[in-house]
């Protein structure tokens, strides 16, 4: 009993039944959960070193930081390994043994993994806007503020780049008005405190060049295996509205950059996206409705996403009815809420005349799982309580000795570690600031001549205009200044920022 070839082993039904999820049928994507202590995370790490093997690359979130354990083999000195063995032999494994798998370490703050970027053109300023939390009035403005990047050739990489246009569109609000619609000061303001706020929690660093490329997400080593992209994300849960908004945007990029491949014999990536709740905490129908199109949609590409959540209910159900292949671990009843999600999970299997699901989602002990899964056919195979397989890699983290030698082999050492500088918004505008100054001083200076040749009891034109023009320039230095000199920007590859990414183009679209 265990792997075949074609399928990944889950574990073993209570009637005998081999529980398994058909690689041909993981990107109808799925769900794990279950309350906190019943054995999500372990399942996780079974179901990812499975994958793994069959050669399909793997991106995981590691919330709590254990999950980098998954890089290094188990050891029979670990204080469970009784209880693993055990459960091998009891589900039939005669191969067990601890195995590592290819580790690839990920981190948006760059301090356990390798920084993942994007630039603010590609996240663009539908996902932006959540971000920092615009009312629609503010998220109105910031449109026009791309916009008029996008048609002017103002390259946003970063942060700064950003500032410095809002701080050049609060000088200049009246003549975006005109052209765009209405663009106050207050509004523009409110986005710039915004953004510092969103700084100070060092977001900002999510966002420059080199960029992400996609492509390396979707590697395997020389034998084979996928690599398993570990994500470290217990800094990053502080701010819960950035792991979101990211998580849906690497979905959104991945659409984006995958071409169509129907139902693949297996995946080309599978995505588990841990405390899934937090994508719809708080967000708009709208959002809503995006998310359940990108799901839809994201199969076709080859990618199967699990949502990993303790409420089977955290997920709406237009979501969750995409979601075929289901593991759920134990809820308990201890409320009105908990009883619907005990129902409501219940509700989503397929009836088992021989199991009351509702009863036995209470009863189940760790390790214990429902399971339900798609066939060949594509229709869901009967609930079955299920003896979940034991991982062969490592239940824990990695110490930061182990972690800094599997950096030091990884096949991107080098690639991101060291942000690129090129010139984008920030350095245009500070530039046609400093040319207008000099422009101003070379009009002044004519203006004086003029005055000096004759008298006049009104300015002269060069007067009026050197006035206007220093006035202008000077606005235009003060506002800007600041904001271009926050921090170089990175330089990577020009095709990646030249165009509006697929959160702009298709997200941006269904919003509308």
């Amino acid at each position: 009993m265990g792997e075949q070839a074609g399928d990944i082993y889950l574990g073993l039904g209570s009637d005998g039944s081999r529980q398994a999820l058909a690689l041909s049928r993981s990107n109808r994507h799925g769900l794990i959960a279950g309350a906190t202590g019943t054995g999500k995370t372990v399942t996780l790490q079974g179901i990812a070193e499975s994958f793994s093997k069959a050669g399909v690359p793997v991106f995981v979130a590691d919330v709590k930081g254990d999950l980098s354990g998954i890089a290094m083999p188990g050891s029979p000195t670990f204080k469970h390994a009784d209880k693993l063995e055990s459960r091998a032999k009891e589900l039939g494994i005669t191969d067990y043994t601890y195995t590592d798998n290819p580790v690839i370490f990920w981190d948006l703050y760059g301090e356990q993994g390798h920084p993942i970027r994007t630039t603010v053109s590609e996240m663009g300023p539908l996902l932006l806007s959540r971000l920092l939390d615009l009312n629609e009035t503010q998220e109105g403005v910031l449109q026009i503020i791309f916009r008029y990047a996008d048609e002017n050739g103002l390259l946003l990489l970063d942060f700064s780049d950003l500032q410095a246009l809002l701080a050049w569109a609060n000088e200049n609000s009246a003549e975006l008005s005109g052209k765009y619609g209405n663009v106050t000061k207050p509004s523009v303001g409110s986005i710039q405190r915004q953004l510092l706020s969103f700084e100070a929690q060092g977001a900002d660093n999510f966002f420059g060049e080199p960029a992400l490329e996609i492509d390396d997400f979707l590697k395997v080593d020389e034998q084979g295996r996928g690599y398993v992209n570990v994500l470290a994300a217990d800094k990053l849960m502080r701010s819960p509205k950035l792991y979101a908004t990211f998580l849906l945007w690497l979905l959104a990029e991945l659409f984006e950059s995958l071409p169509e491949v129907g139902d693949p014999e297996k995946p080309k990536l599978v995505f588990f996206f841990d405390e899934a709740h937090l994508l719809f905490d708080d967000a708009p129908k709208a959002l809503q409705d995006t998310i359940e199109n990108v799901v839809r949609l994201i199969r076709s590409k080859g990618v199967g996403v699990f949502f990993v959540t303790q409420n089977p209910i955290d997920i709406p159900e237009e979501v969750a009815g995409q979601l075929g292949n289901r593991v759920q671990h134990a809820l308990r009843a201890f409320t009105p809420r908990d009883q619907r999600a005990i129902k409501a999970a219940a509700e989503t299997f397929r009836v088992n005349p021989k199991l009351d699901v509702e009863t036995a989602i209470t009863e189940l002990k760790v390790g214990e799982a429902l399971v339900s899964t798609l066939d060949e056919d594509g229709a869901p195979t009967i609930v079955e309580r299920t003896l979940i397989k034991p991982p062969r890699s490592r239940l824990g983290p990695v110490t930061p000795k182990e972690r800094a030698i599997i950096q030091s082999i990884s096949p991107l050492d080098g690639k991101y570690d060291t942000r690129a500088d090129r010139e984008s918004a920030a350095e245009v505008l500070a530039a046609k600031a400093a040319d207008a100054a000099a422009t101003a001083e070379e009009v002044a200076e004519k203006g004086r001549e003029e005055v000096g040749k004759r008298e006049r009891k009104t300015p002269s034109v060069w007067e009026k205009a050197g006035k206007s023009a220093m006035t202008a320039a000077g606005g235009s230095l003060a506002s800007i200044a600041v904001a271009a000199v926050l921090g170089k920007k990175s330089g990577a590859n020009p095709l990646r920022t030249g165009a509006t990414a697929f959160v702009r183009n298709l997200i941006g679209g269904l919003m509308r």
